[in-house]
């Protein structure tokens, strides 16, 4: 029978991610709000002392500069409510701009918080503070993780507030610009241990290169993408809003992979290999795997991107 997107979801079934992350995300947004502020605040600091967060850069937080004034302008108590509001998702004029905002911008405007909370420009926690005993368990799940999935709970943690974006109707969404894609004399070629398909080479190559105009075409006109621990993305024009929104400057680094045949003179394909990210930058790569499904034509039905439970699954091709 021919593949939904549903099925192509199964494929490479032996793939093991890294479920201690939505876990941990899930145990995180049971805490109270103040909980979730603070926690957030320490793990920034002990992040700060292993993980060298790259400051955002003017582009991408011209979009927040009118709100991060507005909140510098605050008393601390004002300040102190604004992310409350924030962490409870409440209905206020900055919680709705905050939704409005692409995942990269909304991780500038804590990064500049936190450096603000530093310097005493924004309300810090108050000193002496004590985590709750629930809080204090999801900080320590968040220690035990490895770096690229602290990353990925503390993404998701800030990235999730605001107001409910599926309650605001028809509203602007607001992403930095979509970066020039590599001129091809710059661009470097991946090479994968047991994969030489054409599509997959090429996805790999035009993601490293910002070039997403040309990787949308190795999409069927119905296929889907599924970024780690999310549904899949269906259609086009929604993967390469995805793309401009969520992938730029990403650094795909694969290292080995697996082909198969699958029904209906379709092709399954897993790789795996690292990512790093434009916000944390060559000390942290982030185990990944790619599980591709081609139609006859050779173009992409369906790509899930898995984060993997840890660097032994690098190795794991099997079914």
């Amino acid at each position: 029978m021919p593949f939904t997107i549903d099925t192509a979801r199964n494929i490479f079934p032996n793939t093991l991610s890294a479920d201690a992350v939505p876990a941990t995300i899930a145990r995180y947004a049971q805490l109270s709000a103040e909980d979730q502020l603070a926690l957030i605040w320490f793990a920034y600091l002990e992040m700060g002392k292993t993980i060298t967060i790259a400051a955002p850069g003017a582009a991408n937080m011209q979009f927040a500069e009118a709100t991060m004034n507005e909140i510098k302008q605050m008393s601390f108590a004002q300040q102190s409510q604004v992310m409350c509001d924030l962490a409870n998702r409440a209905d206020t004029p900055i919680c709705r701009t905050y939704a409005s905002w692409s995942a990269n911008i909304k991780l500038g405007f804590w990064y500049q918080l936190g450096k603000w909370m530093e310097e005493g420009i924004v309300a810090p926690i108050p000193q002496g503070y004590q985590l709750s005993a629930n809080a204090a368990a999801v900080l320590q799940a968040i220690r035990n993780l490895e770096s690229g999935q602290q990353i990925t709970v503390l993404r998701n943690a800030v990235v999730d507030m605001g107001y409910d974006p599926n309650k605001m109707g028809d509203y602007k969404r607001i992403s930095e610009p979509v970066v020039v894609p590599k001129e091809i004399s710059e661009r470097t070629q991946v090479k994968i241990e047991g994969v030489e398909n054409p599509t997959v080479l090429s996805y790999m190559n035009n993601m490293n290169a910002n070039d997403f105009d040309a990787l949308i075409e190795l999409f069927t006109p119905d296929g889907a993408l599924q970024p780690p621990f999310q549904r899949p993305i269906v259609g086009r024009d929604a993967v390469l809003r995805f793309l401009r929104e969520e992938c730029q400057n990403l650094k795909l680094m694969p290292e080995r992979g697996v082909i198969e045949p699958a029904e209906d003179d379709f092709t399954q394909i897993k790789v795996t290999g690292k990512v790093q990210t434009p916000w944390f930058g060559a000390a942290v790569g982030m185990n990944m795997a790619w599980r591709f499904l081609l139609n006859p034509e050779g173009k992409i039905f369906f790509v899930a991107i898995d984060l993997l439970a840890s660097p032994k699954e690098l190795l794991n091709l099997a079914r």
